[in-house]
């Protein structure tokens, strides 16, 4: 049997990645990776909570790999297994092996999307043991003092069948996101997309009237995210109108009616 695992500078992030922070989040980021303490970030699709990560691992100088949780992602996938390759049997570590053993970030997204049995990994690397069991190994891994455990969930998609329990989210330090101000936002939007501020302002607007749309005919409004698209497109020579429709409204809704209000608020605003 031989053991095979990436090497952990694949991981690093050289450049800076643009982040505006909106409150204390590095700080406290920062004092809970010195005390050990693993991180949930809470808020709403496309509101930075990824960027923040990136963001951290390059100012902390750790090797970052991120997890996008679904419906059939088990600890074995989180973990290792055993595979056959060339003729003989290897065993290859899951992502969060692989940071544990590197002192890396681990950043599972949308961690309420894994299945339940992963909990049963991530728990005892979450409270004072920091360990990881690895039972087709027959071992218990230790985490370095370098290694952080960060994990996401949307709370505007809790259901009963897919929320966080309180026997996870109480081994966390807990930053919550959220779209930024509007100036701020603007400033993002400008810096990411190219878009002049004027045009930025416009955008921010836009998304703001989806946002006050959300349960009345929506299930999220324009996140940050998605306006950063629309704002490449128009640099990029499409109508701002057309470039809305495309990058904004079509993702975010099929309703017939709903894209038509939305059409409406843009041919207003662009």
């Amino acid at each position: 049997m031989n053991a095979h695992t990436l090497a952990p500078e694949e991981h690093f992030i050289e450049k800076e990645p643009y982040y505006e922070a909106v409150g204390d989040e590095i700080a406290i980021f920062q004092a809970a990776h010195a005390n050990r303490l693993p991180i949930l970030l809470k808020g709403p699709t496309g509101c930075g909570k990824t960027r923040f990560m990136e963001h951290m691992a390059w100012r902390l100088k750790r090797p970052l790999i991120t997890v996008s949780c679904h419906d059939d992602l088990t600890a074995s996938d989180l973990v290792g297994r055993y595979l056959v390759k060339g003729g003989e049997t290897v065993w290859v570590d899951g992502p969060l092996t692989r940071a544990v053993r590197v002192g890396g970030i681990c950043y599972l997204d949308e961690i309420v999307e894994a299945r339940k049995d992963t909990m049963v990994v991530i728990h005892p690397l979450a409270d004072d043991r920091r360990t990881l069991p690895m039972e087709k190994l027959g071992q218990l891994l230790e985490a370095s003092d370098e290694f952080c455990l960060a994990i996401s969930y949307n709370p505007g998609y809790q259901s009963v069948l897919k929320d966080l329990k309180q026997s996870t989210r109480q081994r966390f330090v807990a930053l919550g996101f959220d779209y930024p101000a509007p100036d701020l936002e603007a400033r993002i939007v400008a810096t990411e997309s190219g878009v002049d501020a004027a045009l930025a302002e416009r955008l921010v607007r836009f998304a703001q009237t989806t946002r006050n749309l959300k349960g009345a005919g929506l299930e999220e409004g324009a996140s940050t995210r998605l306006l950063v698209h629309a704002g490449k497109l128009i640099t990029s020579g499409i109508d701002p109108v057309l470039a809305c429709r495309s990058a904004v409204a079509l993702a975010i809704t099929d309703d017939a009616d709903m894209l038509a209000a939305i059409q409406e608020l843009s041919s207003s605003l662009f």
